[in-house]
């Protein structure tokens, strides 16, 4: 777990806010009265703990890797690796976190009449309140909010896209935002006065949903492009030579071949290094037949010889987890299928 500097900053806003309620409470507490308003915050900020437990939960059951839990300014975030399958583990993992957190107010609320007027009173009642507002929040019907991964997951059930309904769920949040923006101006026409609080958290809240919504978005056109990206289409026909092998003679080989890259082989065929396209074009001719191909060639380590037949996203994690400027493409018998440019992959990308 997690806890970000801004989350500092809440706990003392929280207790600034409530303060004054709790001298009411409390008559003559004094100063004592921030240090429990902390201690009212800290519990806060333990339920919002356990709405993101519930969500590393569902993705551990769906057997999805959680990497950590992140309290911050205005809430937390659990980071699970990749992404859900399915339209119904994409709804169950979103909306067990505020399902919890209504969990824990309708108790607390339920709870509120067992302790008389005081202090504790006021902390379940504070707990009740705050849980009920945050778990119907989280289901407003956009992201980056729980309830627009519902309505995400609703729209791609029904349809069979789920780019279609992470447009939809963004496009949501960006409504969501905007009644945040507004929401204090309209609060005089309720008989209400607008604090200071109410612009500043209706400023912060807004740009939290408005940034989210537009990270979602470009994600969304990000996967429209996804489909175009094929390792074997994109992969560049190789020779395999050997180490030795003066670097005039491999291009040569090459062009013959009608192939755009060079890997370097060992005695059973086996590549051992992929040469490098910008160090061969640095190469002056005059020097090249003095220049072996072993000379200019990369190592093959960890994560350069890849499947043939990885697209669209499960070839970018690939590409993402090693970074290089070749890599091997090999055929699920293990024999090289070609090599695979790194620049060739980002001009598919945008030409897509």
């Amino acid at each position: 777990m997690r806890v970000s500097n801004s989350w500092f900053l809440i706990v003392g806003l929280i207790a600034f806010v409530m303060a004054p309620r709790i001298e009411r409470e409390a008559p003559n507490i004094g100063a004592w009265a921030y240090l429990i308003g902390v201690a009212v915050a800290v519990l806060l900020y333990l339920s919002v703990l356990l709405h993101e437990i519930s969500h590393a939960v569902a993705g551990l059951a769906f057997k999805m890797p959680v990497h950590s839990i992140n309290l911050h300014f205005l809430g937390g975030a659990t980071e699970i690796e990749g992404e859900a399958t399915t339209p119904w583990r994409e709804f169950v993992i979103a909306v067990v976190g505020p399902l919890t957190s209504l969990a824990i107010g309708g108790l607390a609320l339920a709870c509120v009449d067992l302790f008389d007027q005081g202090l504790v009173r006021f902390a379940v009642a504070a707990l009740a309140g705050a849980n009920l507002i945050v778990g119907v929040i989280n289901l407003v019907p956009g992201l980056p909010l729980d309830g627009g991964r519902v309505l995400q997951a609703a729209i791609w059930a029904v349809s069979g896209r789920r780019g279609l309904g992470v447009v939809v769920a963004a496009w949501g949040g960006r409504l969501a935002a905007v009644a945040a923006f507004t929401y204090p101006f309209l609060l005089p026409a309720f008989g209400l006065r607008a604090r200071l609080v109410d612009y500043f958290m209706g400023f912060v809240i807004g740009a939290f949903l408005w940034a989210g919504a537009s990270q979602a978005l470009t994600s969304a056109k990000v996967r429209s492009k996804l489909p175009s990206l094929d390792a074997r289409r994109m992969g560049r026909p190789a020779i395999g030579v050997p180490a030795t092998l003066p670097l005039a003679e491999g291009i040569r080989q090459a062009q013959l071949a009608r192939a755009g890259s060079i890997v370097v082989v060992a005695a059973d065929g086996c590549p051992m290094g992929i040469v490098n396209e910008a160090a061969v074009m640095s190469t002056p001719e005059g020097r090249r037949p003095w220049v072996s191909c072993g000379d200019l060639a990369r190592r093959i380590e960890d994560g350069l010889m890849i499947s043939a037949d990885l697209t669209g996203e499960a070839l970018l994690r690939t590409l993402n987890t090693t970074p290089a400027s070749e890599y091997v493409l090999v055929e699920p018998d293990g024999s090289v299928y070609g090599v695979l440019v790194a620049k060739d992959v980002d001009a598919a990308y945008r030409a897509a």
